[in-house]
């Protein structure tokens, strides 16, 4: 079995809720027969108070083995460098000083969520107050808590499950490909995080891609246009597969209302306008899909807009579909 620790920082401990919602079976049940064993978890261990420190300062000092450090919530190392903004309860030492002592013993380290990939919400701030950094990096800056250079005891970086908050399915996969496959560093992108995931785009699958290839868009909260050019969404630009691997069965940010704000990204949490508006220069948005140069874009747009058909360009700016398909005989029998 491999024995899993996870420490929780500074966040909401959205993370942790997101994968007591992992399906279609119950996690710990998923984990165990994946040969995976939770040591320790804030929230989900009965150990507390002088029982939970005696295990995880067994565990720190390497007098008892354990395999994968999952840890969640953003590293405070404020005020002034000494992680005392964030004490380990009933110890008295900082979190940031536990997170370095047992990511030397673990064999693989794992941030989990955006917060602990990059900083997050803490460091949302350019002042950034609390001091708050990724395990490994700072933004999109490698360094972090534990240093651009550090490697697990198994050769690899940290793995960044990113998200806000990332999906269970995001974690359940990347623990069981880790057991059942095992991690190199081929399996990851070039933010150290899970390729299976970050190679797809929050745009693949989207419900809303008939107005976004004709660039029907939405004007307000509630219309089923494209969420792009008006609202903020970014999802031709995010590298995640929400709208493929669905929350709870059938849920997404886009597919209740809402622009895709990128959250496995670097700085998501501080894009310089609000999350539901694009900045657009000469009326065209600055964020263009990830692969498409400028003037195609433009080009483009302007055509498909041209050929919009009606049903399409009315339903857009509505909160339901105010016109019907078309029945037409096809000439395919």
């Amino acid at each position: 079995m491999l024995r899993l620790v996870w420490l929780q920082s500074g966040g909401c401990g959205g993370c942790t809720q997101s994968l007591l919602c992992s399906e279609p079976r119950a996690l710990l049940a998923e984990l165990r027969d994946a040969g995976i064993d939770i040591v320790w978890h804030p929230a989900l261990s009965a150990a507390s108070d002088r029982e939970a420190l005696t295990l995880l300062e067994d565990l720190a000092e390497g007098r008892t083995g354990f395999d994968i450090l999952c840890v969640e919530g953003a590293m405070l190392r404020g005020p002034n460098g000494t992680g005392r903004f964030h004490l380990m309860a009933g110890d008295g030492r900082p979190l940031t000083d536990w997170v370095g002592r047992l990511a030397r013993h673990a064999r693989w380290v794992f941030a989990i969520g955006s917060c602990t990939a990059f900083g997050g919400f803490s460091a949302a701030s350019p002042e950034n107050p609390l001091e708050a950094c990724g395990l490994q990096y700072e933004g999109d800056a490698p360094g972090g808590l534990l240093g651009k250079a550090f490697t697990s005891r198994a050769g690899l970086p940290v793995i960044n499950i990113a998200g806000c908050p990332t999906h269970p399915g995001w974690v359940v996969d990347s623990l069981e490909k880790l057991a059942l496959e095992g991690f190199t560093a081929d399996d990851l992108d070039a933010l150290q995080r899970p390729r299976f995931y970050a190679e797809h785009l929050v745009h693949h699958g989207c419900p809303r891609n008939e107005f976004y290839e004709f660039k029907a868009s939405a004007t307000k909260p509630s219309d089923l246009g494209c969420l792009m050019e008006n609202m903020g969404c970014k999802g031709t630009q995010a590298h995640a597969d929400c709208n493929t691997r669905t929350w709870n069965g059938s849920g997404s940010c886009v597919r209740g209302g809402f622009p895709c704000i990128s959250c496995t990204s670097p700085d998501f949490e501080a894009p310089g306008h609000p999350f539901a508006e694009t900045p657009k220069l000469a009326g065209i948005p600055i964020g263009l899909p990830t692969d498409m140069p400028k003037a195609w874009f433009v080009a483009l747009a302007a055509l498909s807009k041209s050929a919009t058909p009606r049903r399409v360009r009315d339903n857009a700016v509505a909160d339901h579909p105010v016109v019907a398909p078309a029945i037409k005989r096809t000439e395919q029998k």
